[in-house]
């Protein structure tokens, strides 16, 4: 087989190439906790976008830390751009766990993070600890926001150590019962604040 050898004569011939495809996951927003009661994401107000320019939209969760120990961390639907976060859902959780001296380990489903058409507040992740090597992370997908055809689904899988001293694998599914496009989403602590930590915004590309 005949080598080949380029010279700068050869590469400086060339006139086109194939462009470098960008990422499709674009980052849109990004909040930082400071005893924060709520965080929320509200479309077209501090260069949120929730809309159809994304067909999926993706909620990263960086070292959630509450202020009060075994924090809950949850979430809501808006339809009208924030007046109320009340859209109605249907949930379903299974999570594992390990406690850190390894004396007992389960994988459960868990009644306590199901809503069967509930308005309420959707629970992502349970008892979140308060001391300073303890907090919580995970990830939100929410499927098509914006359609006025479709139900909106939603998947949720996330992390936590903290009271009890547990290492809790948390996975979560369900549907906000909406056709209405839901234009903001807001998270917060059942109790307390967000004392820190950040939640990214990010918008998936269509192919």
């Amino acid at each position: 087989m005949a080598l080949v050898k380029y010279n700068n004569n050869s590469i400086s011939a060339v006139t086109s190439a194939a462009a470098i495809p960008s990422g499709a996951l674009v980052p849109i927003k990004t909040l930082t906790a400071s005893s924060s009661s709520t965080l929320s994401f509200v479309h077209g107000s501090s260069d949120v976008v929730l809309d159809s320019t994304y067909p999926v939209y993706v909620f990263k969760f960086i070292d959630i830390h509450p202020s009060v120990d075994a924090g809950n961390l949850e979430f809501n639907m808006s339809v009208d751009s924030g007046s109320n976060y009340n859209v109605a859902k249907t949930t379903t959780s299974f999570y594992g766990y390990q406690t850190e001296n390894g004396a007992s380990t389960a994988v459960a489903y868990d009644t306590n993070l199901d809503l069967a058409q509930g308005t309420g507040f959707q629970k992502l992740l349970e008892n979140v600890g308060t001391d300073n090597d303890q907090c919580g992370t995970g990830t939100l997908i929410i499927f098509n926001p914006s359609s006025d055809t479709f139900v909106k689904h939603f998947m949720f899988t996330g992390i936590r150590n903290g009271a009890y001293e547990y290492a809790v694998n948390y996975y979560i599914a369900g549907y906000g019962n909406t056709t209405s496009a839901v234009n903001a989403i807001r998270f917060r602590m059942h109790s307390g604040n967000i004392d820190a930590g950040k939640i990214k915004l990010y918008g998936i590309k269509d192919s």
